[in-house]
C-alpha cells in the first residue's frame, strides 16, 4: 500500500465488484470478487470507447455472461455533478439512474477517474512507481496525482492525521500561465484556435501537437518529410516523442511539454500543500521516464520563488501501473 485512505466500511468477502475506468480513447472493465481483503479479478477487458454510442452500449457485451453484481464504481474522465458526468473529452452523459437500472440491486457510484486513480494508491505498491525525487524521508501532509493523457486530470488528496481522502478537481482546465515571451506567443497561437487556453491545451497529447505546432509553424522548426508523412498515418503525440534522437523539433517539443508538466505540477503541489507528495500518472509519462530523469522536470518544477524549500521536501513518483484508476474503482466499490 503507498498511502493508507478512508474507508466507509471494510471490505466484505464474497461481493462481486464492477468497476470501469472510461476514457476518452479507451474504457477499462473488470469483475472482482471480494476475497480476504483484496479484490480477486474475475473477467476484464479493455475497449475503444468511441466505438460505442454510450456506456450502456460499451458495457452490455461486457457484461452479458457476467454475475450479478452487488456494488460497481465507474470512474469517468468528466466532473460528476450529483450523480451525473459529462465526458471532457468524449460525447457522453452518464446518469448514475442508468446504471442503476440497468443493474437493479446493486450498489452504483460514480466517481471522477482521478478521484478513482487516488483510490488506487491504495492497492499498488513500490513497484508500481518510480521515484524522480526523494523529496523529504518521512512526508507528511496532504497529497497530490496529475495524470495527462488524452486529457490532463487532476485530484488531491487530503490528510487527516490517519489517512488520506482522495477527491477530484478540475484543475487541467484552469488558465495557463505564461513565465516568458515563448510562452506568451504560444499562449497567443492557442488563444487564436480555442480561445480559452488552459493547461489541457499543453499538458496531454493534444497538448504535445499543439506545441509541436507552435514550434513548427511560429518558430520554424523544420520537420523532416518522414516524420511528416508518420504523423498523418499515426498517434501523432506518440510519434513526436519516439523520435527526439532522430528530429530536433520532436526533441524541443518534448522539452517544452515537460517543463509545462513541471509548472503546473508545481501549481497543484502548492494550491493542494501537497507536502505528502506528488504522483504523476496517464498513458504519456510512463513511457518518457528518461525524458524526467535528465533532471529537466525537476529544474523546472522547483521554480516558485520563496516557496522552492517547500517544493524540494515533496517526494515526486511516477505511476506505472495502466490499471491503477481500474483498481481505484474496484477499491472504492468495495469499501462504500
Amino acid at each position: 500500500m503507498l498511502l493508507p485512505l478512508s474507508q466507509s466500511r471494510p471490505v466484505v468477502n464474497g461481493r462481486i465488484v464492477f468497476a470501469a475506468d472510461i476514457g476518452a480513447t479507451k474504457t477499462n472493465l473488470a469483475f472482482y470478487k471480494t476475497e480476504h481483503n483484496t479484490c480477486r479479478l474475475l473477467q476484464e477487458a479493455k475497449l475503444i470507447s468511441k466505438e460505442y454510442k454510450n456506456i450502456a452500449q460499451l458495457t452490455r457485451d461486457f457484461t452479458r455472461d457476467a454475475p450479478q453484481p452487488d456494488a460497481i464504481c465507474f470512474g469517468v474522465a468528466g466532473p460528476v455533478l450529483n450523480g451525473h458526468a459529462t465526458l471532457s473529452n468524449l460525447q457522453w452523459e452518464i446518469d448514475i439512474r442508468d446504471i442503476a437500472t440497468q443493474f437493479p440491486g446493486a450498489n452504483v457510484h460514480l466517481i471522477n477517474d482521478l478521484e478513482a486513480t487516488a483510490y488506487g494508491l491504495a492497492v499498488l505498491g513500490e513497484k508500481d512507481v518510480q521515484v524522480i525525487h526523494k523529496g523529504s524521508i518521512t512526508p507528511v501532509g496532504n497529497a497530490a496525482v496529475i495524470a495527462p493523457g488524452t486529457g490532463l486530470g487532476e485530484a488531491g488528496l487530503y490528510w487527516d492525521g490517519s489517512c488520506f481522502h482522495p477527491f477530484a478537481t478540475e484543475g487541467g482546465h484552469a488558465d495557463f500561465a505564461a513565465r516568458n515571451n515563448l510562452d506568451f506567443e504560444l499562449y497567443t497561437f492557442l488563444q487564436q484556435q480555442f480561445g480559452h487556453v488552459s493547461w489541457e491545451r499543453l499538458v496531454c497529447g493534444p497538448g504535445i501537437v499543439n506545441i509541436y505546432r507552435f514550434l513548427r509553424d511560429v518558430k520554424h522548426g523544420e520537420e523532416p518529410g518522414w516524420l511528416a508523412q508518420q504523423m498523418q498515418h499515426a498517434d501523432a503525440a506518440a510519434t513526436i516523442s519516439r523520435h527526439i534522437d532522430q528530429s530536433e523539433l520532436c526533441k524541443m517539443t518534448m522539452q517544452y511539454f515537460i517543463r509545462y508538466l513541471a509548472y503546473e505540477s508545481a501549481n497543484l503541489v502548492l494550491k493542494l500543500n501537497a507536502t505528502g507528495g506528488l504522483f504523476i500518472g496517464g498513458g504519456i509519462v510512463p513511457q518518457i521516464i528518461p525524458l524526467l530523469e535528465n533532471d529537466t522536470f525537476y529544474s523546472s518544477f522547483r521554480q516558485s520563488g520563496r516557496l522552492n524549500f517547500l517544493l524540494e521536501k515533496v517526494p515526486v513518483k511516477v505511476i506505472l501501473n495502466p490499471q491503477t484508476a481500474l483498481l481505484g474503482a474496484a477499491y472504492y466499490a468495495a469499501t462504500q
